[in-house]
This record gives structure tokens, sequence and C-alpha cells, in this order.
């Protein structure tokens, strides 16, 4: 009998945090957004909302697929539901891609036809702000899940340059989070030079080229996220890292001589593990067994590892596993 006692409560909760709380703060960013450009009319303060737009839809796309991926696995679909937060990630691209699209124009309209001194300029900076320091805000909390879903440890400004080096090792929906509000930041200080520019010196063109700017780091942001999702659509092998903590715990256990060959495929935030381990000589069929299932055991604690396949051989006295990182 397949399991479907699943709450629609109880997947939620399991859903991807930091895409839930980042799709409501974009959201009502970009209201805040959209009245500060209808009063001022800035080229930059537009690009800045439409980039809010699409981060806010976006990010409820992404929360919705990873609340659909924690799904459990069924007799239809006995490999689970993983691989479903790519496909709305996929969405999600085609929808910075469109945005990036609108800002682009904008920004050429607005270097072609520079705007007249818009009104009101300390309305947009005030804004851009409380923008900056939201967006910052969810970017940190971004970086923080990227450490502890890659399990590195980082303190004050480690925790950038670690989250950096690492966010390919976290989930799809962090990445995406991480990687839109870093251009969302970033995005928000060069409107605010922008404003700041166009406000004090005669410098019109700033405006368009900072709209032009932004559309141009969306694009970036696009094109990076649509590549790890495609990848993990296809289905990717599980980073070295992950391969030698897994190599590790098997190796935990004294009986185990070497392992014959393993796969680890990838699935959103889950890995799926195959292999094949060698035991000491001379044991009978029952306890090589219950050092399989004990083994399994290991591996199945860790919340990563949605399931393991592993089969038994006598030790053949040649070394196959290699270590594939070094330390």
């Amino acid at each position: 009998m397949e399991q479907t006692s699943e709450s629609l409560g109880s997947l939620i909760r399991k859903g991807n945090k930091s895409s839930g709380s980042a799709a409501i703060g974009n959201t009502c960013i970009a209201v805040v957004k959209a009245a500060a450009f209808a009063l001022t009319g800035s080229g930059s303060m537009f690009a800045t909302m439409m980039h809010s737009i699409a981060d806010a839809v976006n990010q409820m796309f992404v929360f919705t697929g990873s609340v659909l991926a924690e799904k459990r696995p069924t007799r239809r679909f006995p490999d689970g539901f993983g691989r479903v937060i790519n496909l709305f990630c996929m969405v999600a691209v085609i929808v910075v891609t469109i945005m990036a699209y609108e800002t682009m124009l904008e920004g050429f309209h607005l270097l072609k036809h520079p705007a007249e001194e818009s009104g009101g300029y300390w309305i947009n900076v005030i804004v851009l702000l409380l923008s900056i320091g939201a967006d910052g805000f969810v970017w940190v909390k971004a970086m923080n899940e990227v450490l502890h879903e890659s399990r590195i440890e980082a303190k004050g400004f480690r925790k950038f340059t670690a989250s950096l080096k690492n966010v390919k090792r976290a989930a799809p929906p962090t990445r995406l989070v991480f990687y839109e509000d870093l251009v969302a930041t970033s995005g928000g200080a060069l409107a605010m030079l922008a404003v700041l520019v166009t406000a004090f010196t005669s410098f019109k063109l700033l405006d368009g080229v900072s709209s032009i700017l932004i559309a141009f780091m969306m694009i970036g942001v696009a094109f990076r996220v649509g590549y790890d999702n495609m990848v993990g659509l296809i289905g990717v092998a599980a980073p070295p890292e992950i391969e030698d903590r897994v190599a590790r715990i098997i190796f935990d256990d004294p009986q185990v001589t070497d392992i014959y060959q393993m796969r680890i495929l990838q699935e959103g935030r889950y890995y799926h593990v195959e292999g094949l381990i060698e035991l000491k000589k001379g044991m009978t069929l029952a306890d090589a067994d219950d050092i399989k299932f004990k083994v399994r055991d290991k591996l199945l604690a860790d919340p990563h590892i949605s399931d393991v396949t592993l089969g038994i051989l006598e030790d053949n006295g040649i070394r196959n596993w290699e270590p594939q990182t070094e330390g």
C-alpha cells in the first residue's frame, strides 16, 4: 500500500524556509517600490521594482516546488519527487528572463529619452535604503542556509567567502535565493547611486545605464540558475565531498574492508546511494547481512540521504576505493 497520509501542513513545514520568507519579503518590497516609482518616475526605481517582482514570483514558485518535492515516494514514483524543485526553478528562470527583458527595454528608452527631473528623490532614497536592508538581511539568511546545507562552519566575513565557494552544494531553492538576493542587494546599491547622481548632477543618462546593468545582472542569475537546474533534471552525480562523507560512514564499520563500487545520484537536496561493499573473509551470510543492514541504517540516518541500496562481496584483496578529495 502507498503511504498517502501526508498532510499539507507537514509538507509546508518541510519546505525551503529561505525561499518562503524571501517571497513574502520581496512582495512587500515590490509594493513599496511600485508606489515610489509612481510618485517619482525614476528609471532606476522601475528596474529594482521589476527585479523585486521577479524575485517574489520566483521564490513563491520555488517554495511551492520545495513543498511538493518533500512528498514521499509512491509505487508509481519510487524515486520520490526530488526533481520537482528543478522544474519549478526552471519556471522561475523564465520569469527572471522576461523581467530582465522589460527592464532592459526601459533602460534603452531612458537612454534615448532621459526622464525629466523627477521630484521627491528622497522618496527613492528612503525606499532603496529599506530595500537594501531587507534584501541584505534575506541574503545573509541564505548565506547561513548555504553553510548549513553544506555542513560548513564559518563566522564573520568568512561566511561570505565560504558561502560563495560552497553555494553549488546547497539545495536548488537555497541557491536561487542566494543568487537573486546577491543581485538584489548590489542592484539596489547601484540604483541608489543612479538616483543620487541624477538628482544632484546633470548626468541624467545614468538612470538608463543602471537599469541596463541591473537587467544584465538578472540575466546572469537566470543563466546560472537555469544551468544548475538543467543539470539537476538530467541527473547529476554527487560532489566528491559527499562521496567521501558516505565512504567514511561505510568504513566506520570494522568489518568493511573496501568499497568495490559506488554511485551517488543527487536529486534536489537528496542523495540516492548504490554500492557494493567488501567484507572480511570467512563471514557467514547471516552475519554479512547484519553488517550490510547496519551500514545502510547509518547512511539513512543522514537527513540528506533518501535511500540506500547495498550489495556485499567477500574481500578480494585488491584496493578499489580511493578518496575523491584530499584530507
